[in-house]
Parts: structure tokens; sequence; C-alpha cells
């Protein structure tokens, strides 16, 4: 893609998550913005690194590990708190995740098998 083409979706995605901000949430644009700019950040910086480095993963799996790398850097002063959950809360967060991901997959692949693209 053209740079002028990520430039335009990046802009029209952080429109579609200011409006669903101000919809879903009742939260002005200008409140949501420095929450918009990091987002679009984050992804600007997963297009940049999948250019940049010769393994060739998806866009998505460079953009979800600079966005996990500052999840953890923005609760690495919470550490404590989360430790006093116990191992509970990380039996959980796996339960999530894994759920999350195979779901997905199951609806993306009976979407592609109606569709006819597989």
């Amino acid at each position: 893609m053209k740079y002028i083409e990520w430039a335009f979706l990046f802009l029209l995605s952080g429109l579609g998550i200011g409006l669903a901000n101000l919809v879903g949430f009742h939260v002005g644009f200008a409140e949501s913005l420095p929450g918009i700019l990091i987002l679009l950040a984050i992804a600007i910086a997963g297009v940049a690194v999948s250019k940049v480095v010769p393994l060739k993963l998806p866009i998505v799996a460079y953009v979800s590990i600079i966005g996990r790398a500052y999840a953890g850097i923005s609760i690495s002063d919470q550490v404590k708190t989360f430790a006093k959950q116990g191992w509970k809360m990380i039996l959980i967060g796996i339960f999530v995740m894994t759920g999350t991901f195979l779901f997905s997959a199951l609806i993306s692949n009976v979407v592609l098998s109606l569709t006819g693209a597989i």
C-alpha cells in the first residue's frame, strides 16, 4: 500500500474511534484524542516495523507485540496489586485469551467457508 493510503486509513480509523467513544461512552472527541493518538502511534509503529524487520509476519502481529509491550509498561507500577490477586487471575487471563483466539478463529473459518474463500 502507498503511504497516502495508510495515512487515509489511519485518519479514518481515528475518526471512527472518536465517533465510537462519543456514541458509546459519551466522551468528547477532545477527551478521546490522547488515547486515539496512542492507538494510532502503535498502529503506525507496527506498519513501520513490518517494513524494516525481515521476518515476514502480518502487520497485526507487530501491532499486537508493540501494544502488549506498551500495556506491560503502563501497568508496571501495579505489579504488586496484580500479584495480590493471585494465580487465579493469571488462570482467568489465560482462559480469556485462549477462548477469544479460538472463537475468533472459528468465526472466521465459518465466514470464509460460507463465502467460498476457503
